[in-house]
């Protein structure tokens, strides 16, 4: 029973598993494709975190190259407007100056800063009360005070220049002197003229000296007529006759030279003045002239007028090409007398210069031919042509020609 339910097993020999390996053995099989390795998640995590990290980093310096040039340019607007304001307030501050210097220079503004010196030898005669008591009634500071010419009455006036006030003496003087005192000046005057008689003793001596040291100074001298002079030279304060003007009292011939000599070689105006009054009134008009000066000063335009571009000045514009020289030779022709503009355009159409016109006179043959050269020119415009003429040709040889400045053309 034992032998029965054993189990019959199959047993393969060597020899019949050989043919099945050594077929397996033979058969060649394709290389394997070479996988592709795919990058371990973990891998692909690092590398994109570094990519993610270079260009936040990227980002950041834009961000600060950005924010640096924001700040860049904000601090030059910033400068900028800070030099505009700072341009602003220079220019306002200029304009202020500006206004308060022009405020300064008006006549109310100068009458304040101005002070009437009056020499103390004026105070001898009992007429200059008029004068102090007028200073004071139009409230003008006048004072009391030694000069470097005697006799006289100076103005001066203080100059606010750089936060300290300048005094500065006016060009203008006044010399007050009586009837006796200028014929004592005459009598010096004459003989200095005259020449190797010794001067008398008078106030044109320090007059000269005065206008030697201050050769800017403008004297005027005013003649009163507080004492009479008679014909033999003696004066008399109590003649109970109306005053007559000084020059009556005077020889006409010898005040004229007088004043002449004064006016021509010191630049020395006299004026002949009743009394005291006259020399207030006379002292009151010079103030207030020179109170308008600086005003009017200011307000000049210093151009020329015939320098000025445009037609209302009278001149003509040459330019480097020398456009404009043909149109200044025809204004030159044109102001002597009686030449009309066309006449004028006539000479300087046939002669478009001065020297071809010269060169023309050169070639003439007599003086004749010369004064004749223009005179059968063709004058063009108005009802009907005509000539130039003899009398316009002759004047403008003579024009041309002549070497007297004080030759008369016409």
């Amino acid at each position: 029973m034992a032998e029965l339910k054993r189990a019959q097993t199959w047993e393969i020999s060597d020899s019949e598993a050989e043919p099945e390996t050594r077929s397996a053995e033979t058969r060649v099989e394709p290389p394997p494709a070479p996988a592709v390795r795919s990058p371990s998640p973990g891998g692909r995590r690092r590398g994109t975190r570094g990519e993610r990290s270079a260009d936040k980093e990227r980002r950041r310096e834009e961000r600060e190259r950005q924010k640096e040039e924001r700040d860049r340019q904000k601090g030059e607007r910033d400068r900028q407007r800070e030099r505009q304001k700072e341009e602003k307030r220079q220019e306002q501050k200029r304009k202020k100056e500006a206004a308060e210097r022009v405020k300064r220079l008006k006549p109310e503004e100068y009458l304040k800063t101005v002070t009437v010196s009056i020499h103390p030898v004026l105070l001898q005669d009992s007429g200059c009360d008029v004068l102090l008591s007028t200073l004071a009634g139009l409230e003008w500071r006048n004072r009391v005070e030694e000069h470097e010419l005697t006799h006289s009455v100076s103005w001066s006036r203080k100059l606010p220049i750089e936060d300290e006030d300048r005094v500065v003496e006016e060009d203008q003087v006044l010399m007050v002197v009586t009837q006796l005192e200028f014929k004592d000046m005459m009598m010096s005057i004459k003989q200095a003229l005259i020449g190797g008689c010794q001067e008398a003793n008078s106030l044109f001596q320090p007059l000269c000296e005065y206008l030697n040291r201050n050769t800017g100074a403008v004297v005027s001298l005013l003649v009163t007529g507080g004492q009479i002079c008679q014909r033999d030279g003696s004066y008399d304060d109590d003649n109970d006759e109306d005053e007559l003007c000084p020059r009556s009292q005077l020889r006409l011939q010898d005040i004229e030279q007088v004043l002449v000599y004064l006016q021509l070689s010191k630049n020395v105006t006299v004026h002949f003045l009743f009394g005291w009054e006259e020399v207030t009134g006379h002292v009151c008009a010079v103030t207030k002239a020179l109170s308008k000066r600086p005003f009017r000063t200011l307000q000049d335009v210093p151009d020329l007028g015939f320098c000025v571009d445009g037609l209302w000045a009278g001149g003509v514009r040459v330019e480097r090409s020398g456009r404009g020289l043909t149109q200044v030779w025809t204004r030159q022709i044109q102001q002597l007398n009686r030449v009309s503009v066309s006449m004028a355009a006539a000479v300087t159409t046939a002669y478009p210069s001065p020297q071809l016109l010269l060169q023309a006179y050169e070639k003439a043959e007599s003086e004749e031919e010369q004064r004749g050269l223009l005179a059968d020119l063709t004058v063009r415009g108005g009802a009907k042509e005509r000539r130039i003429g003899p009398e316009l040709s002759n004047r403008v040889h003579r024009f041309m020609i002549s070497q007297n400045p004080e030759l008369v053309l016409d």
